[in-house]
């Protein structure tokens, strides 16, 4: 099933196109009820890039990555991130996984657009003292056990197969706080070391905050630079931090009838369930969100509800349509097909035409069916489709029959393909199988490939000259851990936080918290406590203070 560089990547072969059965808009106006789209019981949200997402980032996914892990090839890690945008100074409350909701990764072995296992994170808040302070901690936190920590989370993990059955993986278990700062939090990565947790029957899993590993240029949104390529290559993330989970699980569990040999290839998205929170028509009083995976709860009364989802990168922010947006993060990847104005913008796709509007560069011909397979059906010689290789459609497991295989928006995976010693952020266009769009490692450049895509990159096996430096950022902020969870440790810089040494800000620096540093590397406390004069900085050092003298 691996994918041999004879088999060169991406290759231009028929043009056949996949006639797509059942093709209607029906799933879509029930989602999101053309004739006015309303948040239901309560606030409803989904991506950012999606109009309701903004009052409710603890339910924003923000990425999902999916790749066999370079130190442990027997086995897969799965990282999903929430909150986007997470400036490190965010006390004093910081930043909680939501209580109220579930986390889900969703991986689909056997092609039907159905979750054949579902990972399930639920979350409850601890307060060590709540009537009496307003601190997140109120001391060094040196463990997760330390006292003056005052605010936790515990979670509970569980596993829910295709038939409904559930196990209970992990109960009432630590996850890691946010990260305070470094005069609170000395040594983060040591927390993080506790709250990275073996799970029964093999693989690990974490919970809690990291830099945000994704890197981009967000001015592209600015009409792709007003026209001027030379003002892209500032990382707009860079500095800021995420909520992240994640699992390290081997292939075995992941695959078809547990077979990774003979069922390599999985489907995985993340999807966020909010209580309550319906995205439908107004007029609709059902209570379900149609299209979407919703579910009673214990009592029986309102259910949970999927407000945001995510698979591959950016599908949801530059292909689908603003109208239907929100629909698309309330709807299931089995319906994807099924719903007409979404497939339409996929084989015939905005970006192009916004390209050649301020570029001058021809749109590729349409219909694009090499962007069906790479965000519907996955690439293989089965697809029916134009790009001639065999790399990540679950139509390549022995065990996947074509007559039950469904298109649907995933991100999808060969567990055959090895890691890369040296990987490329260019991935599969640069030849390098265990790249993008094959799963998502951490370092791959999804904004420059996705571009080249676009502009018919797979069909011609060739990169578009004109737009080879993309948005000009090639790489995150900070280097990625060489073990499991491999996200870097969160920042503690403000973003926005800028001297001689750093005049772009703490983001140059933000890795462990050294902007604020004196030239020798010692921490001012001292200044920076008289230089604040509020009440937050003045009880945090009256409280080091003291402590320090008890100490003596």
């Amino acid at each position: 099933m691996q994918p041999t560089r004879s088999s060169r990547l991406p290759v231009l072969g028929r043009r056949a196109e996949r006639p797509m059965a059942g093709i209607g808009v029906l799933a879509l106006l029930a989602a999101a009820g053309l004739a006015g789209l309303t948040p239901g019981v309560s606030s409803a949200s989904s991506h950012r890039e999606a109009p309701l997402i903004a009052g409710d980032p603890r339910a924003d996914n923000t990425d999902v990555y999916a790749f066999v892990s370079p130190d442990k090839p027997d086995t897969v890690t799965l990282v999903a991130n929430w909150i986007p945008f997470e400036e490190p100074n965010g006390g004093p409350n910081f930043y909680p996984f939501a209580d109220d909701a579930h986390y889900n990764i969703k991986i689909d072995s056997d092609g039907d657009g159905k979750p054949d296992t579902t990972y399930t994170w639920t979350f409850t808040n601890h307060y060590k003292d709540d009537a009496n302070q307003f601190l997140y901690n109120t001391g060094v936190v040196n463990n997760l056990t330390d006292p003056t920590l005052n605010f936790t989370q515990t979670y509970t993990l569980t596993e829910t197969r295709a038939d409904g059955s559930t196990q209970t993986l992990l109960k009432d278990v630590q996850a890691a706080p946010s990260n305070v700062g470094k005069a609170s939090m000395p040594d983060y990565e040591r927390l993080r070391k506790q709250a990275t947790l073996d799970l029964p029957g093999g693989g690990q899993t974490y919970a809690g905050q990291a830099a945000d590993p994704f890197f981009l240029d967000l001015r592209v949104f600015d009409l792709l630079y007003g026209g001027n390529l030379k003002e892209s290559g500032h990382n707009t993330l860079a500095g800021y931090n995420v909520n992240t989970i994640a699992i390290q699980v081997p292939k075995k569990d992941l695959a078809l009838k547990g077979d990774a040999t003979r069922n390599p290839v999985i489907g995985v998205w993340s999807t966020t369930d909010r209580k309550g929170a319906v995205v439908a028509d107004s007029r609709d009083k059902g209570g379900e969100s149609k299209g979407g995976e919703g579910r009673k709860d214990d009592k029986g009364g309102e259910g949970f509800h999927q407000v945001s989802r995510l698979g591959n990168p950016l599908v949801n922010e530059v292909v689908v349509p603003l109208k239907y947006k929100d629909a698309f993060n309330a709807l299931a990847p089995v319906n994807d097909h099924t719903v007409t104005p979404v497939v339409d913008k996929v084989k015939d796709p905005i970006v192009p035409k916004l390209i050649q509007s301020i570029y001058g560069i021809p749109a590729p011909a349409t219909p694009r069916n090499d962007l069906v397979e790479i965000f519907l059906t996955g690439i293989s010689k089965n697809s029916g489709g134009p790009i001639q290789a065999d790399l990540n459609s679950q139509l390549l497991n022995a065990d996947v029959t074509k007559a039950n295989f469904t298109p649907a928006e995933e991100l999808r995976l060969n567990m055959a393909v090895p890691p890369t010693a040296d990987p490329n952020r260019l991935g599969v266009l640069a030849q390098d199988f265990a790249g993008f769009p094959n799963g998502r490692r951490l370092g791959d450049d999804v904004v420059d490939i996705e571009l080249q895509a676009l502009e018919g990159a797979a069909q011609t096996g060739k990169i578009v000259p004109a737009l080879a430096a993309g948005d000009g950022v090639n790489a995150p902020d900070h280097a990625f851990g060489k073990h499991f969870p491999y996200v870097a440790l969160p920042n503690t810089a403000a973003v926005n936080q800028a001297d001689s040494d750093n005049p772009g800000g703490g983001v140059a620096a933000g890795f462990g918290g050294l902007v604020g540093m004196g030239k020798g590397g010692h921490f001012p406390l001292a200044a920076a406590s008289a230089l604040g004069g509020g009440v937050l900085l003045s009880g945090a050092g009256f409280l080091a203070l003291r402590r320090r003298r008890a100490a003596a």
